[in-house]
């Protein structure tokens, strides 16, 4: 992932409401309707999140019926795991020390 991707994803990702949707959609997939009550907040603001969310590549949504479907992509949020995995080990290494550390002085 380019750095220009990660600035991206965070810059996304800042926005509370927008970790509050993406929470929602990763149990089961939801129609903004559902989104609104559950976040108590407007539909144009929900929607706005939404279409930022899916410009991202973080969210999909599809039709049903009467209703527009939203669900979680992972994939969007794959790239972003990717530029953590470094980070990720130096916090294991670190961990992995102070754990040694402990032990030895028991």
């Amino acid at each position: 992932m380019s750095m220009r991707g990660a600035t991206l994803s965070f810059e996304v990702l800042a926005e509370p409401n927008r970790r509050a949707i993406l929470d929602l959609l990763r149990v089961r997939e939801r129609p903004v309707g559902e989104i609104v009550s559950a976040l108590r907040l407007s539909q144009p603001s929900v929607s706005k999140h939404l279409r930022v969310l899916r410009q991202a590549g973080m969210v999909d949504s599809r039709i049903d019926a009467q209703r527009r479907m939203y669900r979680l992509r992972a994939e969007g949020l794959r790239s972003l795991d990717t530029w953590l995995v470094p980070y990720r080990r130096m916090w294991e290494e670190s961990l992995d020390s102070l754990e040694k550390h402990l032990d030895e002085m028991r």
